[in-house]
């Protein structure tokens, strides 16, 4: 038998509904900046105590806060609506300020367009 300590599903769970409840979409008069600020703290202390072994296991959630940044992006600026330029407005903040937020030291480019 082996065991590989990772985050537990109810607290995936738990740390999903948290980042839903930032509604970071919403938050438009904010600068990417000031998300970064907020978000950092809470988002590095999960990755300190749940990734500090079985890292792989908090990407999906990684991924879906850089999704809600996306959306934050095509909300807050109307030429970036369609998602292949926002797209591209991400990918070139992430390659422009690759330690803005923590957790593009884990997943700084990854996104799923399937």
């Amino acid at each position: 038998m082996s065991f590989q300590p990772a985050i537990s599903k109810e607290a995936l769970n738990k740390i999903s509904r948290e980042v839903r409840s930032w509604r970071l979409h919403q938050r438009i008069g904010s600068t990417f900046a000031q998300l970064a600020k907020a978000i950092n703290p809470i988002v590095d202390g999960w990755m300190r105590y749940y990734g500090a072994f079985y890292r792989t296991a908090l990407h999906p959630l990684l991924e879906r806060i850089n999704s809600y940044l996306m959306r934050w992006i095509r909300k807050k600026y109307r030429r970036l609506r369609t998602f292949k330029k926002a797209l591209r407005a991400y990918q070139s903040a992430v390659r422009a300020y690759p330690a803005m937020f923590r957790h593009w030291r884990w997943t700084p480019h990854t996104w799923r367009t399937g």
